[in-house]
């Protein structure tokens, strides 16, 4: 493939959303080696195929010359994405984060090019966060937005539990392309929020604001999302 088919590729195939595609599209097309950023929180012990397609997009970038940063959210694994849920997920301890992370990377470098993927728990900084740099990053939100979320809203209506670590989540996952400096983040569409907390805080912080890459979400075996969590997976192992 040549260098404009490649960039056709990542810009296309399998691609639901992009944030935004003309500023991406001249970023690929120029010089520049892009910090593309991507995590999974180890919330079972196994990577599946729906994460696969992103991992696939990663790798894509990386064959293109871009630095690939992997995220393996050891610290946001434990507080727990709502991003697809209809129920409040359960906080997991450290001991089953370290548990289900010990093959992590065995599998993800099936896909991904060992030698030229930079790698990161994000414990390793959100772990030192405090209570004053916590309440910056959750001014830059109103509660309005984090309600307004498609499954969010569908529990209040419901009167169904919303926990304050929920609202947490995308503060962290945004602080984590502070970290890392993040020129573009990928992600499922389920993602969408998170993802564009990411650009909100990085203006915060004086940074340019990453682009993001949206995926279509892979169908389970069940007919919904493929999510570990609803153990309709097919496994890359």
């Amino acid at each position: 493939m040549t260098k404009d088919e490649k960039i056709r590729s990542i810009l296309q195939r399998g691609v639901e959303e992009i944030i935004h595609k003309k500023h991406l599209e001249s970023a690929l097309r120029s010089r520049k080696k892009l910090r593309v950023k991507l995590g999974i929180d180890p919330t079972s012990p196994n990577i599946h195929i729906g994460r696969a397609v992103v991992l696939w997009k990663l790798r894509a970038f990386q064959d293109l010359g871009h630095q690939v940063v992997f995220i393996v959210g050891d610290f946001t694994g434990q507080i727990g994405d709502t991003s697809d849920k209809d129920a409040e997920r359960p906080m997991l301890s450290e001991s089953e984060i370290k548990k289900n992370m010990a093959t992590y990377f065995e599998q993800a470098y099936k896909i991904l090019d060992r030698e030229k993927t930079e790698v990161h728990y994000n414990s390793k900084w959100l772990s030192k966060l405090g209570f004053a740099e916590i309440g910056q990053l959750a001014n830059l939100f109103g509660m309005h937005e984090f309600a307004a979320r498609e499954n969010i809203a569908k529990r209040l209506k419901a009167g169904k539990r919303v926990s304050l670590r929920e609202l947490l989540y995308p503060l962290m996952q945004g602080y984590d392309s502070v970290a890392v400096k993040a020129d573009v983040e990928l992600g499922g569409t389920d993602q969408r929020f998170n993802l564009l907390a990411g650009r909100t805080i990085q203006q915060a912080y004086g940074m340019e604001p990453q682009d993001v890459l949206m995926m279509e979400l892979l169908e389970g075996t069940d007919g919904r999302k493929m999510s570990s969590s609803w153990g309709n997976v097919i496994n890359l192992n």
